[in-house]
């Protein structure tokens, strides 16, 4: 049997090969960069191949590969046949339209369709594509056909990035005197409203159909509070009425009791009016740390809404308040209780502990 050929590359950890194996869409890439990195883990060569599905002999011609290439060596090489329509600088610059997205005035639409690339092709390239090429087209060129997330009109680009790369300094320019040599916790919260005039989600459906869903029409509602802990995969939640000054009150008293023993508390937050209220009382071992206006996507609990509805909240028929609040509350003992859940939706590189 051929001895095995050693690993020669240091520039990729096991642990960055299983990262690009999860993020891979080609399964045979992703099986082997596992093998690669089984064998860097110290398993043999034998275990390393069969765990991947191959032969050593396989495994032995990747190695070679991974050595010459890195990663990009274990992609299939392009197969012999016809050439593509567009040139490579066609294709780039057919990358850098689908990005710019259209213009109204000059392209008459709002968003990219197939049939309006298969139009801009034609125009540019004088190429003609079918709609199913251009859509192929663009999944090779890693295009997905996504919904967008909202942004403000007043958002300040600027001032989000000036805070996630200066948050560190932000939070320690913030603390108290008394909080000098404590544990910190980084905590975000936000509110949500909760209702009977209900949301509507994503379901798997037969292609040409549009299933329907129960959404109410009455106007019952109730506020959900919730904090979050990324780092422990704690939170604090509160079922309100009302989303006003006091509720708030209610809820950083609930956080403050929540927060470890000893430790004190970074609390991340929007500018709501009831966030700064001068009657806002703020538990010893809180800090209050602003938002920049305008700039939900920087808080993790937005998307805690989002996940909620998703999966509990959506598609529900409400009888009255009560039924609102004991949905509210079964939702967020649910997501709490998950400490997977809780770690994945709300942990930004950002905002970590170890910064501090």
């Amino acid at each position: 049997m051929a001895a095995g050929i050693a690993i020669t590359r240091q520039d990729e950890s096991a642990a960055e090969l299983r990262r690009l194996a999860r993020a891979s869409r080609d399964v045979a890439r992703a099986r082997r960069l596992l093998a690669i990195a089984l064998v860097m883990e110290g398993r043999s060569r034998t275990e390393a191949a069969t765990a991947a599905g191959m032969d050593r002999q396989s495994l032995r011609d990747w190695v070679h590969r991974f050595n010459a290439d890195g990663p990009a060596g274990l992609l299939d090489k392009p197969r012999s046949g016809r050439p593509g329509r567009l040139s490579a600088d066609q294709l780039q610059a057919f990358d850098a339209v689908v990005e710019a997205g259209p213009d109204l005035e000059t392209d008459g639409v709002v968003r990219w369709r197939c049939a309006d690339l298969q139009r801009v092709i034609a125009d540019k390239y004088g190429v003609a594509l079918s709609e199913r090429s251009v859509g192929r087209i663009l999944s090779e060129r890693g295009f997905r056909h996504v919904s967008v997330r909202p942004k403000h009109p007043k958002s300040d680009a600027a001032a989000q990035d000036l805070l996630k790369h200066s948050f560190a300094d932000t939070v320690r320019s913030l603390l108290p005197a008394a909080a000098a040599g404590k544990a910190l916790e980084i905590w975000f919260q936000d509110e949500a409203r909760v209702g009977q005039k209900g949301t509507l989600a994503y379901v798997w459906a037969r292609c040409g159909t549009r299933p329907r869903a129960v959404q109410d029409t009455r106007y019952a509602w109730a506020y959900l509070f919730g904090a979050v802990c990324p780092e422990r995969a704690v939170g604090a939640g509160l079922v309100m009425p009302h989303a006003d000054t006091e509720a708030m009150n209610l809820h950083l008293a609930e956080i403050g009791r929540t927060v470890a023993s000893g430790a004190h508390a970074a609390l991340v937050l929007d500018g709501a009016g009831w966030h700064g209220s001068d009657k806002l009382v703020v538990p010893d071992n809180i800090t209050l740390v602003k938002l920049p206006p305008y700039a939900p996507e920087l808080n993790p609990i937005e998307n805690v809404w989002a996940y909620l509805r998703g999966t509990k909240l959506a598609h529900r028929l409400f009888g009255g308040y009560d039924d609102i609040v004991n949905a509210c509350c079964d939702a967020w003992n649910s997501f709490i209780a998950d400490t997977k859940a809780v770690r994945s939706i709300t942990t930004r590189q950002w905002a970590v502990c170890q910064q501090f």
